[in-house]
């Protein structure tokens, strides 16, 4: 669909996933303009700074707020394809107001872009980079669908702001942008929907939830043991790709998974790492019983409905689409646990 040197836009090129987007498109020979919220944190931008002088005249920097109107207009001038990238990801313990913190800045930033989408008539295709989270909302959910799999059939119905903010956020956000590209016909949205995003951080100033989570494995708040919880893994170089491959292939449309087939858990990561770090005493070598995550986890911010509905629950995903379709390789999950281990030791070396 397009073609290299046509200009696209980025936005939230300093996080996580965005900016490993950005590289991969410079990479791919594209134009690349992408949003911040703001220049002047340098320690967020020094990333994309780097990139502007690996790639001169190739990565323009814009600023722009997700819940100011029009904010996103100068950047997305002249653009064919827009990468909505941007939106906060906080583990349910750090969201204080989940309206605020979460629903605001994930509907209304979307809304937003969308807006300046309908004034850029260059603008051909959005790729929206939602979550697995829009699927479900919490893991006891995938119990009731067919064969108890994860597809891309399903929305998530039973997260709320009070309940899981960051999974409805990503819903309601994602049905918006759906409604909109319903309602004309010269630009065409595909959603990316990825499981827990892991890898090696480019960006040592990011928020994103996902570091935040295996931070604590690391630092060793669970060296008495790995409590039994899974999750869906993703390499943020394979989300990068898809976000690609949902842009350039001309059949592609819906959402995609993307997601490893198979869950990975805490114990399993530790794993991972002491195979080849084992000298690494803050790692967890046993697996805790789940009885005492019951009793404690209130204490650490685990409700017990969560509790309920997460500890010891393991479902298959099928990300099939996203290999037929998109042409994703997925790569191993010690690969990835790996070079975010040792992303975040070099960071902090």
């Amino acid at each position: 669909m397009i073609g290299v040197r046509v200009d696209v836009l980025v936005t939230g090129g300093s996080g996580f996933v965005g900016c490993h987007l950005v590289e991969r498109l410079l990479e791919r020979g594209y134009r690349v303009r992408t949003t911040v919220r703001s220049a002047a944190n340098t320690a967020k931008v020094a990333p994309l700074k780097a990139l502007q002088d690996r790639f001169p005249g190739r990565l323009e920097l814009f600023e722009a707020d997700l819940l100011v109107e029009g904010a996103f207009d100068e950047a997305m001038k002249g653009c064919e394809v827009v990468f909505h990238v941007a939106s906060p990801f906080f583990m349910p313990e750090k969201i204080k107001d989940g309206q605020r913190d979460m629903v605001e800045p994930a509907l209304t930033g979307t809304r937003n872009v969308i807006g300046s989408i309908e004034r850029t008539a260059g603008v051909r295709r959005l790729v929206l980079t939602s979550t697995v989270g829009a699927i479900f909302g919490d893991y006891a959910d995938v119990r009731h669908m067919e064969g108890q799999v994860l597809t891309e059939a399903y929305f998530n119905t039973t997260s709320t702001v009070e309940n899981n903010p960051y999974h409805y956020a990503k819903t309601v956000a994602e049905q918006a942008a759906r409604d909109a590209e319903q309602g004309q016909s010269r630009w065409r949205m595909v959603a990316v929907n990825p499981g827990l995003v892991l890898g090696p951080s480019l960006t040592p100033a990011s928020e994103s939830g996902s570091l935040f989570l295996l931070e604590e494995l690391f630092k060793g708040y669970f060296f008495y043991g790995a409590p039994d919880f899974s999750f869906t893994t993703a390499d943020v170089r394979d989300v990068a790709d898809a976000h690609i491959a949902a842009a350039e292939k001309p059949d592609a449309q819906g959402r995609y998974i993307v997601a490893a087939e198979r869950m990975t858990s805490f114990h399993e990561m530790a794993r991972i790492i002491r195979g080849r770090y084992p000298r690494d005493l803050r790692l967890p070598r046993n697996r805790l019983p789940h009885w005492p995550v019951r009793v404690l986890g209130p204490a650490f911010g685990l409700t017990q409905d969560y509790i309920r509905k997460h500890l010891g629950i393991r479902f298959k995903v099928d990300n099939s689409r996203s290999v037929r379709e998109l042409g994703i390789s997925y790569r191993p999950i010690e690969e990835t646990v790996l070079d975010h281990y040792e992303a975040w030791r070099a960071q902090r070396s």
